[in-house]
């Protein structure tokens, strides 16, 4: 199954990465609808796309207004929007009010319950991640391979349990150790605490994305540190691909 990074930035985009969005092209899964969500229209390979977004701040969710001229065509045959209640009502009321986007677009709106049912007989599940306003950390597993999607938190929480053993865990690393103590302050995370939370949990692979925009370079983390904690360990660039 493949994974493609389409925003690994976080607050708002640079010359180099996007923000938050994560397609699974094969099967039109979406993980958050950042700016980099303007790339799904060329990779999906679905005429059927699930959007589940972990909260409602816009670098997450301000993509879902691209999807109006294609869904108008046709291009796009279903979407369907998961998450929270307070998440899609705030999507609702404020990203899509008449006054700032006028034409809704027709999207089919769903709580997120106890599990949702994935393409290839997968389920994903949620989690409640602490970060001011509220986050939610979404689990997808199928028979043989399982991933996790943990963004704006500040590691280590309360969620290790939840993405114990998966095959790739997403998170994100907003915070250089130096600057640890304003990932503190603003709900995110820094470096060395997002390793030690793979090594904890015991996961197979580590990808790191929402990374600080005002960083657009190769190694805005330190990556020989987190690596030393944590081995395998990659920076997500957009557009990198995975098979997992």
């Amino acid at each position: 199954m493949r994974v493609v990074f389409l925003g690994t930035g976080g607050y708002h985009p640079n010359k180099r990465r996007h923000t938050a969005c994560i397609l699974l092209p094969d099967i039109g899964v979406a993980l958050d609808a950042g700016t980099g969500f303007f790339r799904v229209q060329e990779t999906i390979k679905s005429a059927n796309l699930d959007i589940f977004l972990t909260h409602a701040h816009l670098d997450h969710i301000c993509g879902l207004t691209f999807l109006l001229v294609p869904m108008l065509r046709g291009d796009m045959e279903r979407v369907r929007v998961f998450g929270t209640a307070n998440t899609l009502q705030a999507v609702r009321t404020h990203l899509l009010a008449n006054e700032l986007f006028p034409v809704m677009p027709d999207f089919e709106w769903h709580v997120l319950g106890d599990g949702v049912p994935l393409p290839d007989n997968g389920k994903l599940t949620w989690t409640a991640l602490d970060h001011p306003g509220g986050s939610v950390g979404f689990r997808l597993d199928w028979e043989g391979k399982s991933l996790a999607y943990i963004t704006d938190t500040t590691a280590p929480g309360s969620y290790a349990d939840f993405v114990r053993g998966v095959d790739m865990l997403i998170h994100e690393c907003y915070f250089p150790d130096d600057m640890a103590d304003w990932a503190e302050k603003t709900g995110h995370s820094s470096s060395t605490n997002v390793a030690e939370l793979a090594r904890a949990a015991q996961i197979k692979r580590l990808y790191i994305v929402h990374v600080d925009p005002q960083r657009p370079d190769d190694d805005p983390l330190g990556m020989k540190g987190i690596r030393a904690i944590f081995a395998n360990t990659e920076l997500a660039e957009d557009l990198m691909e995975i098979e997992f």
